[in-house]
């Protein structure tokens, strides 16, 4: 910025020396006092122009800005030293005045490169302590490295992206239900509640850990003028061969008559089909029941049309999946990141943690009006109140990873796996679930679980169990159920018993090379 100043200067010299030859003409002496002043308000500018450059930057913008000001009023008061003087002088300034926001531009890019860089290079060092101090941590009395800590840190960066990246679906998915209900304000559509985080991804334990789906479940509540019943047989029954029967209800002395609404019971349907739009059992209904595929297809077109107001729709590009039972969605970041959605739909059943989902528990063909009983809600609640208990460094989640993640190829499913930890959590004390105990914890789910082999037997988590927390709610048909056997199969076809011995087996080989391979 000196250089600037010097500018300034030598211009305020070349200004000085036309009015030089303007007085030259004037021979009076009052002509060589005007001519002397200027000239010792040079030599003030100068001296000043050399204190300047060993200021502070703080007093060197205001010094700037009265050598411009001061200079500008000089050329007005002897403008007769000619037009092209004037000209050059208020070049001079547009140049200054460029040149000093450039500088303030550098100035401010360098100094946010510089903060970058420090949070970068703090946020390295706080990753390098963290690791560490569980290196630290892992190691044993003998100096050995504790296999706990070896696969915490191994697979510590996956459970830091299911959380973030489970965080920001949560609220994406709620943005966009929030755009949904303005639309469906005024008809008579299910009401859509607030979502609810289940399945794996959730509970930050997924298998797969490259291609996460996220899974949602919306509670779906009966609109005005609307009932919904549940129709089922046992509490087996329940489980796959449940149905959800539509109902009109008369609206003629509620509130819910406010408005236009007229009573579906009490008028003529002629009238309401001129002067209010039609009931739900008129459209996401086959015969009297809630219909499964309707309901999917009617959501996922909803979504489409409502995606456009959504704050995430500028850096996201959605993509609606191939589904007759549930709304599956591909989220790509303008980053080039993909995010795996499915949104599943339930009832709630009463006021318990129960529900009765779009999701079948097998790829079967089922029917469109039928609905599966779902614990998932109940699932992730005992995970969310198990973290609250467990000790800090718990590794109950990442024991069930590593078991899930070699399930490949075999006939078990990750949900066995699963009601096993959940027993175990139960019914050992939780202290017991500590890193260093990592190796004791995955012996004990492996010798659990071929106990259940052997006597062909794994019993529901939710049925007939006292240890399940009195903060989760059942409904009383489930707390009076007998206990439900989710290796019936095997129980009922011998082969079939075999087979899942001998994968097995080979899942205990699998777990062995594993740990082999870290030694």
């Amino acid at each position: 910025m000196a250089v600037t100043k010097l500018f300034v200067w030598v211009l305020h010299v070349v200004i000085l020396k036309g009015a030089s030859s303007v007085v030259a003409r004037e021979p009076n002496e009052t002509a060589r006092d005007r001519m002397q002043q200027p000239l010792g308000l040079l030599n003030q500018e100068r001296v000043w122009l050399l204190e300047e450059v060993e200021r502070p930057s703080q007093e060197k913008s205001k010094g700037r800005s009265y050598v411009v000001w001061r200079t500008l009023l000089f050329a007005l008061q002897h403008w007769q030293s000619g037009l092209i003087a004037g000209v050059l002088l208020l070049l001079s300034v547009g140049l200054y005045w460029w040149l000093r926001k450039r500088s303030h531009e550098e100035d401010s890019s360098s100094d946010e490169e510089s903060s970058s860089s420090e949070e970068e290079a703090q946020q390295e060092a706080e990753e390098e302590a963290e690791e560490e101090e569980e290196e630290s941590e892992g190691e044993d009395a003998d100096g050995e490295r504790d296999v706990g800590s070896y696969f915490a840190r191994r697979i510590r960066w996956s459970v830091r992206k299911l959380h973030y990246e489970s965080d920001l679906v949560f609220l994406l998915v709620g943005s966009l239900l929030h755009a949904c209900r303005q639309r469906l304000s005024s008809s008579f559509f299910p009401v859509l509640e607030a979502a609810i985080g289940v399945g794996s991804a959730f509970e930050c334990w997924s298998p797969c850990e490259d291609d996460a789906v996220y899974r949602l479940l919306v509670p779906l509540k009966a609109p005005r003028g609307h009932a919904f019943h549940l129709e089922a047989g046992t509490v087996g029954q329940m489980l796959a061969d449940s149905c959800i029967r539509v109902e009109q209800v008369c609206t003629c002395m509620t509130e819910e008559t406010v408005g236009d609404m007229l009573c579906f019971l009490h008028h003529p349907e002629e009238v309401l089909r001129k002067n209010q739009k039609p009931s739900l059992l008129h459209t996401l209904c086959t015969g009297p029941h809630l219909d499964v595929q309707k309901t999917a297809l009617w959501f996922q077109d909803l979504l489409r049309s409502a995606w456009e107001f959504v704050p995430q729709s500028r850096r996201y590009r959605m993509k609606v999946l191939p589904s007759i039972r549930s709304c599956k969605l591909q989220l790509t970041h303008v980053s080039g990141r993909t995010l795996l959605v499915e949104i599943v739909f339930g009832v709630q059943q009463g006021d318990s943690d129960i529900f009765l989902s779009s999701q079948v528990i097998e790829a079967v063909c089922t029917p469109s009006t039928t609905w599966s009983l779902s614990f998932s809600v109940a699932e992730a609640k005992f995970f969310w109140l198990m973290a609250r208990e467990v000790p800090h460094d718990s590794f109950h989640l990442n024991c069930l990873q590593l078991c899930t993640r070699m399930l490949m190829g075999t006939g078990f499913s990750s949900y066995a796996f699963k009601t096993v930890v959940m027993h175990l959590l139960t019914t050992m004390p939780l202290a017991g679930w500590r890193r260093t105990d990592f190796l004791l914890r995955l012996e004990d789910i492996m010798r659990y679980l071929r106990y259940c082999l052997e006597e062909k037997r794994l019993n529901h988590f939710f049925f007939d169990n006292e240890t399940i927390p009195e903060e989760i709610i059942l409904p009383p048909a489930l707390q009076r159920a007998e206990p439900l056997n989710l290796l019936q199969n095997l129980a009922q076809d011998p082969a079939a018993h075999e087979q899942a011995m001998s994968e097995f087996r080979e899942l205990q080989f699998r777990l062995r090379r594993e740990l082999f391979n870290w030694h």
